[in-house]
């Protein structure tokens, strides 16, 4: 087997801005597995929030890939979760998916193909006044998810369920509010059209969260990695948000899936700013889930050649060309 491992850099139309910063381009690292005529491909994005760079996430492959000899679906499992694992395991499922002449979804088992989905749509954290803007332009989603910092927060949530008044609202804050700040707005969050509530307090901070009284359900996303943090979330979220980044692949994410259906935790589906060829395995767990939040590709400027989503539409389509099929 021979492999390639490669940085690119996609545009992200007007930009990209959460509590902890801002960002005008996707950076992603894409792995590929060439074996025997037939290549499978895996994405990444590497995320600082989680100690892992560009550079970091490409070694992490090349040893990956060194590693590699009988057994490959095992040693890639073998490897910490993260960016990388999650690349190489996708990559794996896509080989293995030519090899057998199978796509991904049978080969997992899992009943029945990937089915086009309306995903929600992510406007970033900006003055009350753009993000209204923003939100005039997408009135039509079915849901919206609303970045915030900490700052205004409750008027940027008021600007936008007027702007677009008949879409569920996700409010994240990635980590930007106190305990102080979340006791206070709780309460006010349902007449403001928020459906969850996404981390609001540091992951290190969460143990406030036992035993509040919520309005809305809280979901779990920094504090929400693998299997590993059901012990950590299950007494104090309501939800988690899975991404293929974070468990370290399409294999973990499945358990967790089921796991989180296991203790009475609701699901949603995540993704970074990407293009399809992360998407597409992350679209095997849709079904599963009451959210589905993989935008990703729609915040580019250009996709993937062979991506079929619609924009206008919100809808996911699979795209059978890019991943996943013999």
């Amino acid at each position: 087997m021979k492999w390639a491992v490669r940085a690119e850099s996609w545009p992200i139309r007007g930009g990209f801005r959460i509590a902890r910063g801002a960002r005008d381009v996707a950076e992603v690292v894409v792995v590929e597995l060439h074996d025997d005529g037939l290549v499978g491909r895996g994405e990444c994005v590497p995320y600082g929030r989680y100690g892992e760079s560009i550079d970091s996430v490409r070694l992490e492959l090349q040893a990956g890939c060194e590693a590699m000899k009988r057994g490959a679906r095992t040693r890639a499992l073998a490897m910490r979760a993260g960016a990388a694992r999650n690349a190489l395991d996708c990559a794996l499922w896509d080989l293995e998916a030519k090899r057998q002449g199978k796509p991904v979804w049978e080969l997992a088992g899992l009943g029945m193909p990937p089915c086009a989905t309306h995903t929600m749509r992510t406007i970033s954290v900006d003055s009350v006044e753009k993000m209204q803007e923003a939100a005039a332009t997408l009135r039509d989603a079915r849901v919206l998810k609303i970045k915030v910092d900490g700052g205004r927060d409750l008027e940027r949530i008021a600007a936008v369920h007027e702007a677009a008044p008949g879409a569920l609202l996700v409010v994240d804050a990635n980590e930007a509010w106190s305990t102080d700040q979340l006791v206070a707005w709780l309460p006010s969050l349902p007449e403001l059209g928020v459906a969850v509530l996404e981390q609001p307090l540091a992951a290190e901070d969460d143990a406030a969260l036992e035993g509040l009284e919520r309005s809305v359900p809280i979901c779990a996303d920094e504090s929400f990695h693998d299997r590993g943090s059901f012990s950590h979330v299950e007494r104090r979220y309501d939800m988690v948000n899975v991404k293929l980044d974070k468990a370290g692949g399409l294999t973990e994410a499945l358990h967790c899936t089921s796991e989180a259906r296991r203790l009475g935790l609701r699901v949603m589906v995540g993704c970074m700013v990407s293009t399809s060829l992360a998407i597409e395995p992350a679209l095997l767990l849709t079904p599963s889930a009451e959210y589905v939040d993989l935008d990703g590709p729609l915040l580019l400027e250009t996709d993937r050649a062979g991506a079929l989503h619609e924009e206008e539409n919100d809808l996911l389509r699979p795209s059978p060309s890019i991943w996943g099929t013999a």
